[in-house]
């Protein structure tokens, strides 16, 4: 018998390692998506730094994501948080810089020299001191333990529970509940697995929304049984696709009259290579991240196709969608209106990044949920 030669031997040793190197790869590009931390800006927000400021105004790096329009927080690496408004193209201003109206420092200080991101969400704390509004804190029984959600009280018998997504916290709903407590509704603002205060997943991994739906799952329980007659749920970015999932899946389904789905994830592949690709992945690794997913967490394959196939759609659905949000493609937005325009109405929104629709439009995503939920009521 023939013993292999060290030169075969050698090429096999490379192969394997090679093969090992990368599944490795692979899985560290997958975490942009897996591990994303709740809270902190997306991978694809260019970090900015401050260059003056004055009363009621602070000057930005000139950059694409500083001449959006809208309003928006500014969120600084040391935890300081302020909140800014749209350009003042009048205002003085060097050709590197973009002046935006300062609305108010809501914590820390604001400094020349500061390293800052554009962030959706407004408002810190909870409802009752970021809005000045009435609430519980209470906690719903999930799968994996107690979850912390926010229950702001109302006298409609219709409640509308709110999910956050990706790079964001409870916290960001709050953008809209003075506006869903003005027209009645009661609102319960859930915390989900992997949050801050709730359960840790076993695998400590996002599943984009995969497994996560059953929290909203056991919140739709929670509010049936706490008085809610039906509810409809409002859901940014993977929560836009727990809100899909549990449509389809859960047990009170017949409980859901509306969805709110703001910047959808309906394509989690294509979502998983932008935040790969804006951690500088190399695109040949991309294909990796792809598969290391998948085995990690059990995306793919028809169960997940199944939740954006518009056929399966059973209630009326309010898609607030741009073709600037780089994270989700809107393109599935778009294909799930045109195939379901007796359920989905689609309001675009442009200029807007990923989960950022009503920061660069809020009079106009208010105006579309009026229209909305006004059937609904």
């Amino acid at each position: 018998m023939l013993k292999p030669t060290t030169a075969a031997l050698t090429t096999a040793l490379t192969v394997a390692v090679a093969g090992a190197a990368g599944i490795a790869a692979g899985r560290l590009a997958s975490d942009a998506a897996l591990k994303a931390p709740p809270g902190r800006p997306l991978p694809t927000e260019p970090r900015l730094t401050v260059h003056a400021t004055a009363a009621g105004q602070v000057a930005l790096t000139r950059a694409l994501a500083s001449r959006r329009p809208g309003v928006y927080g500014l969120s600084g690496g040391d935890g300081g948080h302020a909140v800014v408004g749209p350009p003042l193209t009048a205002a003085p201003h060097s050709a590197d810089t973009v002046v935006r109206r300062l609305e108010r420092v809501t914590h820390g200080t604001l400094e020349p020299g500061d390293k800052v991101h554009l962030v959706p969400g407004l408002h810190l704390g909870d409802p009752g001191a970021a809005l000045g509004l009435d609430h519980a804190d209470v906690d719903v029984p999930g799968e994996l333990g107690a979850l912390p959600a926010w229950f702001v009280p109302a006298d409609r018998d219709t409640w509308v529970i709110t999910v956050h997504g990706l790079g964001t916290t409870r916290e960001h709903p709050m953008n809209v509940m003075e506006y869903l407590h003005a027209q009645q509704f009661p609102v319960l603002g859930l915390a989900y697995r992997g949050d801050a205060g709730a359960p840790r997943p076993a695998d400590g991994l996002s599943h984009l929304g995969e497994s996560e739906w059953r929290d909203l799952d056991a919140a739709i329980r929670f509010a049936v049984r706490h008085g809610a007659e039906r509810v409809i749920l409002h859901g940014w970015s993977t929560g836009a696709t727990m809100a899909l999932r549990a449509a389809e899946h859960s047990a009170l389904r017949d409980r859901i009259s509306g969805l709110v789905l703001d910047s959808p994830v309906l394509d989690w592949e294509t979502t998983l290579r932008a935040l790969a690709t804006a951690r500088r992945t190399p695109s040949a690794l991309l294909p990796l991240a792809v598969r290391a997913a998948q085995g990690r967490t059990g995306l793919g394959g028809d169960r997940v196709a199944g939740t954006t196939d518009p056929a399966r759609l059973r209630v009326p659905a309010l898609v607030l969608h741009g073709p600037d949000d780089t994270v989700a493609p809107w393109g599935p937005s778009r294909r799930l209106a045109l195939r379901r325009p007796d359920l989905v109405t689609l309001h675009t929104v442009h200029g807007a990044p990923h989960g950022a629709m009503w920061n660069a439009d809020p009079a106009g995503y208010e105006e579309a949920l009026r229209r909305f939920l006004t059937p609904l009521m």
